[in-house]
């Protein structure tokens, strides 16, 4: 049985949001803030680090507690939570990790011998006069760092402002000393807010929040999550300090610009927020952000997509899948078992952009956070279509779907959500967990599938099987 990488690409129990990748030395390593299962607010957890081996992207492994709330000398009482980071390599090797807690304006600055943590409160990044960034007069409010380290200076790039904020300008890039804490260029506004983006080529995917940097070949390349709030969107630039003009959008936690399953302002998913970078691993270039779980925006898990370029340096949009990491498509067969969690489209029987998002399927679990139990895919209502891609089909006659709860009705299986279904499974009540078996016939090829519920009442898919 071959090992496969999914998304989520962590462990379905793990809530990592925000996650910026870096690759250090011979490692992928994730710094992401931390969610937890059906919390309240943002990012309640404690950091705490994933990597992988950069040529086995399906073997993530936990390197435990990064930075506790509790280490920043404004947060000692753990009051504020931890919000995105972002790291890099300093001067001296050793590794610097930014961030800024909730209620918080100005940058922390916590360091490490390793990438992996445990980091240590370094300092607040600051004036020349020692006057803290975010605390000068005309400073914005800081939000949302990100690192990039390039011939001997170090760009930090902070940024947030709602659309119908007319007092903030834009995200802003600062230029700090080798020291790591201290500014040598103070702020200077690299892309419009929504208020200032008439009549750029930003205008409609204005800057929102979660700023990154990227370099490939000779351009520049900064992320961001646009006005629209789902999606995650680049600029490029000649400089790492601009000016950069708008790119197009990388990938949107609805689906939204994608046309090949659907019209392309349809809404797919039930979306939230997005915040996530591009980086090189092993040759492949990907993009990763994350997804809304549990019905909320406080519950959300890390994904990514292999991206392609376009020979001028620009980014196509890719849809979510449920294979992200995996070389290829996922495969087929009595020994592969697929937990309904790594769907990566939910929707209920009339998915446009005005529908009820509680009529929507949701991904979950059983238990309390940290608990390691997989997750599954409830509020399947009458018409909630749950949807996997893509499977490397090969000799596919029976399809095999385990669920639980109250039912009364059948699931339909499709490859193609705009045909007839190509298997109908006859399902009944079950208080435990029970399989259902029907044949489904599916041409060889790599296909989608569409698990589509019909009936009155609303029961869990826990996992399937295609052999």
């Amino acid at each position: 049985m071959k090992k496969q990488a999914f998304n989520p690409y962590l462990p379905s129990w793990e809530y990592i949001p925000d996650g910026e990748p870096h690759v250090f030395g011979d490692r992928l390593y994730i710094f992401g803030s931390h969610d937890a299962f059906r919390g309240y607010v943002y990012c309640p957890n404690d950091y705490v680090g994933w990597s992988a081996d950069v040529t086995d992207l399906t073997d993530w492994n936990y390197e435990g507690v990064t930075l506790r709330k509790e280490q920043d000398p404004r947060n000692t009482d753990g009051a504020m939570t931890l919000f995105a980071p972002d790291a890099v390599c300093g001067p001296d090797g050793r590794y610097y990790m930014y961030y800024i807690p909730n209620h918080s304006q100005v940058v922390s600055v916590a360091v490490c011998d390793t990438p992996a943590g445990a980091y240590e409160f370094y300092g607040f990044v600051h004036y020349e006069d020692g006057t803290l960034l975010g605390e000068k007069e005309g400073d914005d409010p800081q939000f949302d760092p990100a690192i990039y380290r390039e011939n001997g200076r170090n760009y930090l790039y902070t940024g947030f402002c709602f659309a119908e904020d007319t007092t903030r300008k834009g995200p802003t890039v600062t230029v700090l000393d080798e020291d790591m804490l201290t500014i040598i260029k103070e702020p200077a506004v690299i892309a419009p807010t929504a208020f200032h983006a008439t009549g750029t080529s930003f205008e409609g995917h204005a800057f929102f929040e979660a700023p990154s940097m990227r370099k490939r070949e000779n351009k520049y390349y900064l992320i961001y999550s646009s006005i629209h709030n789902r999606e995650l969107c680049y600029a490029l630039g000649d400089s790492p300090e601009g000016p950069f003009e708008y790119g197009g959008v990388i990938i949107d936690s609805g689906d939204v610009g994608i046309d090949t399953y659907k019209p392309s302002d349809l809404l797919t998913n039930l979306h939230c927020n997005n915040h996530g970078s591009i980086e090189e691993v092993n040759g492949q270039w990907y993009i990763f952000y994350h997804r809304p779980t549990n019905g909320n925006q406080f519950s959300r898990q890390s994904c990514a997509e292999k991206i392609s370029f376009t020979s001028d340096g620009h980014i196509r949009q890719v849809e979510m899948t449920s294979c992200g990491l995996n070389d290829g498509p996922l495969l087929t067969g009595p020994e592969y078992t697929y937990h309904a969690y790594i769907a990566c489209n939910l929707w209920n029987l009339y998915p446009d952009k005005q529908q009820d998002e509680s009529q929507r399927p949701i991904v979950s679990q059983e238990g309390s956070d940290g608990d390691e139990v997989f997750g599954h895919v409830t509020n399947l209502v009458d018409g909630a279509t749950v949807g996997f891609k893509y499977f490397d089909c090969r000799n596919v006659t029976k399809i095999d779907l385990t669920l639980i709860g109250y039912m009364d009705g059948c699931f339909e299986i499709r490859t193609n959500p705009n045909e007839e279904p190509i298997a109908v499974i006859p399902v009944s009540e079950c208080n435990i967990w029970k399989t259902f078996t029907g044949d489904c016939v599916i041409p060889d090829g790599v296909h989608a599938i569409y698990i589509t519920h019909r009936g009155g009442r609303v029961p869990t898919l826990g996992s399937f099987r295609l052999y």
